[in-house]
């Protein structure tokens, strides 16, 4: 058996059918010509691809330094290619899927679960995602090579109430010097002329390709072709309720009898120290679910708890898309249907707002408006066809939550993954070892 395993054709026979399956997969035939150097390193041993080794040693040992030096670079090329196309490690650095999933949980994303998407820049340092740790403002990446998008087959489609992870959408436009907010909102919120003047506040005004935007995680509520809604806070997709999870939470007013509710019993109830907000001596502001307040309901002193609802027809200028057309809110939203792969619709000046993104960035046409006509690529248009699916994804703390609401669509060339399970979970506000959430180690996403 030993004589086997060591035998070059037993082993050039291995590597190369686990690297043809592999190009199979990746559908790229191209690379069937690494065969040759496989072949090569295993059989006919021409050419010293370890260039970092010496080819015979003396005593047919390396060094330690080349020991060391052998398994680094054997470490990164096999993290990296774990890391593209099988399964992430992420963090939740927001409270914007809570109480389904906590500030400080760490968890894995499969990137089969889909599909692993290609880089569209393929030559970057590895490890980090678009700016290196030190600088924070220097690219970790290089875009002599530009690939378009291309996803390889995975074991399913992104279905209704999966987590997903996906790059935020309005982050193809970054202002450095507040990297974590849409640029857009910044310059409907301050004008574009100030945020691109005034680098002082903003910072210098940078692009970044789809796989080099921020990482996002959100609950698909709507998977192309479906149609949502909200009213009075409550989520409608195709004109059913959404299905309940016990995570979902929303803001809440709970008014007292004027005396405090006790911080220690806040926080057994799941309530966290940044959660409590104080209106007045008898009136505090809390998110949460509804088994949280069941459990407040129960304290003497509590006298009403009023969910935090913006009436309908108040419009939120902040709130997709971005039209007086459509008066929306967080609370109160819609219908609106998600665009799918193949679907025409017909375009008019009012209905313009909710496509124009998709029809001018996300898919890459040449959109102009003159005299109230519609022209894509120079042609006069009463019409789209969409070239990708799309999403809509929302957070579980739905008052908390900068999600579709406020940015629109997600197209398919976003969605990096699926939240798997939780490795890890750590709570920022305790000291070691009290916070090691040891409930939710190892338990899947829901």
């Amino acid at each position: 058996m030993k004589e086997i395993l060591t035998n070059k054709w037993f082993k050039f026979i291995v590597v190369g059918l686990i690297y043809s399956l592999w190009v199979i997969w990746l559908k790229n035939y191209w690379w069937f010509i690494g065969l040759a150097i496989i072949f090569d390193m295993y059989v006919t041993k021409k050419v010293h691809w370890a260039f970092w080794k010496k080819k015979n040693p003396p005593g047919g040992k390396q060094t330690k330094v080349v020991e060391w030096v052998d398994a680094i670079i054997f470490a990164v090329i096999a993290a990296t290619f774990i890391r593209m196309f099988f399964i992430e490690a992420y963090t939740i650095p927001t409270s914007s899927m809570e109480k389904s999933m906590l500030v400080g949980d760490f968890l894995f994303v499969s990137k089969t679960s889909y599909g692993p998407k290609l880089p569209n820049t393929p030559l970057s340092f590895p490890f980090v995602h678009h700016t290196m740790p030190l600088t924070q403002k220097t690219k970790s990446y290089l875009e002599w090579i530009q690939n378009p998008y291309k996803r390889i087959a995975g074991f399913g489609d992104v279905k209704n109430n999966d987590v997903v992870v996906f790059n935020f959408p309005e982050g193809d436009t970054v202002a450095m010097n507040m990297p974590t907010q849409s640029y857009y909102q910044l310059v409907r919120s301050y004008g574009r002329e100030r945020v691109w003047s005034d680098t002082r506040s903003f910072g210098e005004i940078v692009s970044r390709p789809v796989d080099k935007r921020e990482n996002y995680i959100k609950r698909c509520i709507g998977i192309p072709g479906d149609e949502i809604e909200i009213k009075d806070a409550q989520v409608y997709v195709n004109g059913e309720e959404q299905h309940h999870f016990a995570g979902v939470q929303y803001d809440y007013i709970v008014t007292t009898d004027g005396t405090s509710i006790n911080k220690r019993t806040l926080e057994k109830i799941g309530i966290s120290k940044a959660d409590q907000q104080v209106f007045s001596g008898s009136q505090f502001l809390f998110p949460m679910t509804d088994e949280q307040v069941k459990e407040l309901e129960k304290l003497h002193n509590v006298k009403t708890i009023k969910k935090v609802n913006m009436p309908a027809g108040n419009w939120d200028k902040n709130i997709f898309p971005h039209s007086e057309n459509y008066p929306w809110n967080v609370d109160n939203f819609g219908p609106l249907e998600i665009p799918q792969k193949g679907e025409t619709v017909n375009l008019t000046m009012t209905n313009l707002p909710i496509y124009e993104r998709i029809i001018d960035l996300y898919e890459e046409n040449d959109l102009e408006v003159k005299d109230s006509t519609i022209f894509v690529n120079g042609v006069a248009t009463d019409n789209y066809t969409f070239k990708m699916n799309y999403f809509w994804m929302m957070g579980d703390n739905r008052h908390n939550s900068a999600d579709s609401r406020y940015w629109g669509f997600v197209p398919e060339d976003h969605v990096v993954g699926k939240a798997v399970f939780i490795w890890l979970s750590l709570d920022k506000e305790k000291g070691f070892p009290a916070n090691i959430r040891w409930s939710r180690l190892f338990t899947s996403v829901k």
